[in-house]
């Protein structure tokens, strides 16, 4: 994956947590953080498609999540949340994207941004995502 799309996600996980924490609306956000970044440095599309589409989105990604978590979602360390949300919405919603490499960025975002053991709780959740939503995918993975 390219640099520019790890560095959207990365914007958009802090984007989706500053979100998460104050609840301002995603557009001041979205417009806040292009006003900060340098432009080239990340696919900006991708940014605000990842940062509209999880609070748009924000019940089905959640309802996803219920059985993969050990506690309710508002208990999840909040980072963790971000990181989780996000990955679910590429998931559900982006197929042209290989499962593994999204649950590689989200545990990548998690080792930079969450707590220390934060990863293995993101790859396992969001593995167990994975199973519900890209079944297909995964089955024909493991016939090669």
């Amino acid at each position: 994956m390219s640099q520019k799309r790890s560095q959207a996600r990365r914007h958009a996980v802090q984007a989706i947590y500053q979100w998460q924490m104050v609840g301002h609306d995603v557009g001041e956000i979205a417009n806040q953080f292009l006003e900060e970044q340098d432009l080239n440095g990340f696919e900006v599309t991708y940014f605000q498609d990842l940062l509209h589409g999880v609070p748009k989105h924000l019940d089905e990604i959640d309802d996803l999540l219920k059985p993969a978590l050990d506690r309710a979602i508002e208990s999840v360390d909040p980072v963790e949340r971000a990181i989780l949300r996000l990955g679910t919405y590429e998931l559900s919603f982006k197929p042209e994207i290989p499962y593994r490499v999204v649950i590689n960025e989200a545990v990548e975002l998690a080792k930079v941004f969450g707590a220390e053991m934060g990863h293995k709780y993101v790859n396992g959740v969001l593995d167990q995502v994975a199973k519900q939503v890209r079944t297909v995918e995964i089955k024909s993975k493991q016939k090669r």
